[in-house]
């Protein structure tokens, strides 16, 4: 199956307009690379400007509202992150589920609500230390994700991003083994739940200290269809080289 590579940057709480240049430039390396998909994906008060000049980049957003309005204050939906220029947004990462409380069923709930609204979707899934730790690491992802998985769950709306919780920003990774092992598993439970077909299609990301240095060996590993990349994605120097690497 090929299975064109995603390249996802997590902004994070980070980028103020002063960045804007900085996603510009991103947008000309992704032109530059037609064959990979490229994202930038902002805080909300950044979404609409870099809409403007993302070049071949797309823009999302980076969690939304499982309702489309209401008594929510604070919160964003779907639709109005669609109609800022958001084309993809991040669900269940991990740093919401943690932060924030965020349950499987909430995941579940925010990615059907995006997909309502016409936004592609990322739905976020790892383990903690203890975990992988204790050998449990892919039982444990595999039942979140099908806990986490949307009604209607289809390869051109919806991708999913391992994160080992403890390798973001810490620059430690598993090792390749342990990658591909756990995106095997990943989607042998996909193809449980929504048919062999239809897991073959969707692209399985890897998150967590992904950078110019390693991406190359990550994205070769046959199951590995792109990254969710947080830090080395803030600046043209360091994102190009994650870009060039997927293809």
């Amino acid at each position: 199956m090929g299975r064109r590579k995603l390249v996802a940057g997590n902004w994070k709480m980070n980028g103020m307009k002063s960045h804007l240049a900085e996603i510009e430039a991103i947008g000309r390396i992704a032109a530059e690379r037609p064959g990979v998909e490229v994202g930038i994906f902002l805080p909300a008060t950044l979404i609409m400007a870099a809409a403007e000049g993302k070049g071949g980049a797309f823009i999302g957003a980076q969690d939304c509202h499982m309702n489309v309005n209401g008594a929510h204050t604070g919160c964003l939906s779907a639709d109005m992150l669609a109609e800022a220029g958001a084309e993809y947004v991040i669900v269940g990462h991990s740093e919401r589920r943690e932060d924030q409380g965020e349950s499987n069923a909430d995941v579940a709930a925010k990615a059907l609500a995006a997909r309502t609204a016409g936004l592609k979707v990322i739905l976020c899934v790892g383990e903690s230390l203890d975990v992988r730790d204790a050998g449990n690491a892919e039982a444990v992802v595999c039942e979140q994700l099908l806990a986490s998985l949307p009604e209607g769950a289809a390869a051109d709306w919806l991708a999913i991003a391992y994160e080992p919780i403890w390798a973001i920003g810490t620059g430690r990774i598993p090792t390749m083994d342990a990658v591909a092992s756990m995106h095997a598993a990943l989607r042998a439970a996909l193809a449980s739940r929504i048919g062999a077909q239809e897991s073959d299609a969707m692209r399985i990301l890897y998150g967590g200290s992904m950078n110019g240095d390693n991406a190359a060996e990550l994205m070769a590993i046959p199951d590995v269809d792109g990254g969710l990349v947080g830090g080395a994605s803030l600046t043209a120097a360091k994102f190009g080289p994650v870009i060039a690497a997927a293809g």
